[in-house]
């Protein structure tokens, strides 16, 4: 029976890649089912669907049995061989034909003379156009902490704005720096929070985090702890960097990278 498997991602080609990858054959080795297309949302950020799909491998032919093996992954991974095989080879210190590499100008962004208000008034206006065509009443009130901007943000339903684990929140805010400061010599820094959801999620990560060593601590086996974003990461490491039982590390690929606590060896 066909081997058959179930992937998601951003848009069918992604999905695709990653069950190639898994079943370690090319795209003429599979038939390929969308179950599900992706739905981009407002914005790429609210509402957004991956694609799902289903990857069943072709059935191929028996190998003769004095040939045969017993690992078909091998015999379907030989076409992928081969479709490497025809890309253009270059030995290391061969240098490459001039005409062959295309030059591609870089794009070129005025940079204006650093004015912070007018770099806040530009945060303040994408997000208020971002909150217009999703149709709904956000209330804005800014503040500065150190350098920073702090833009709080208020609306009836606040579980929509923050996200899984704040992930809306944070995707928001990245693309509200990216805006705002996209033509600016400085770089003003946007803090974006909605009822002290950031303090909350902090002091849970810090708990998490000791219970987490504890455990670790206890079994003397690692803990593997829940994919978190760079800066949630962050809070893990800080909040057990002087713990002496345990020692920390990220693990994994973005956007799926997590922290494992591990117990220290006794010296």
């Amino acid at each position: 029976m066909a081997r058959t498997i179930e992937k998601t991602g951003k848009s069918v080609e992604d999905a695709l890649n990653e069950a190639l990858l898994e079943l370690g054959v090319g795209k003429d080795d599979v038939d390929v089912e969308v179950l599900e297309s992706p739905s981009k949302g407002i914005f790429g950020i609210f509402g957004t669907k991956p694609a799902r799909i289903k990857v069943s491998l072709k059935e191929v032919d028996a190998p003769s049995p004095e040939k045969n093996t017993g690992a078909p992954a091998t015999i379907v991974s030989f076409q992928f061989v081969q479709e490497l095989s025809t890309l253009p080879k270059v030995d290391d210190d061969e240098e490459i034909e001039s005409e062959t590499v295309t030059e591609i100008a870089p794009t070129v962004v005025v940079l204006e003379p650093f004015d912070r208000k007018k770099v806040i008034d530009a945060a303040r206006k994408f997000l208020s156009d971002v909150f217009s065509a999703m149709k709904v009443d956000v209330t804005m009130s800014l503040r500065e902490v150190d350098s920073n901007v702090i833009i709080d943000l208020s609306e009836k339903n606040s579980a929509f704005l923050i996200g899984t684990h704040g992930q809306t929140l944070d995707a928001l805010q990245y693309l509200t720096n990216l805006a705002a400061n996209r033509a600016s010599e400085e770089k003003v820094r946007f803090i974006l929070d909605v009822e002290n959801y950031r303090e909350r999620r902090e002091e849970i990560l810090k708990k998490m985090a000791r219970s987490a060593a504890e455990r670790a601590v206890h079994t003397r086996q690692e803990v593997k702890m829940e994919v978190m974003s760079r800066h949630e990461r962050r809070i893990i490491h800080t909040t057990l960097q002087d713990n002496r039982r345990v020692e920390t590390q990220s693990v994994g690929e973005e956007p799926y990278r997590y922290v494992v606590v591990s117990p220290k060896k006794k010296s």
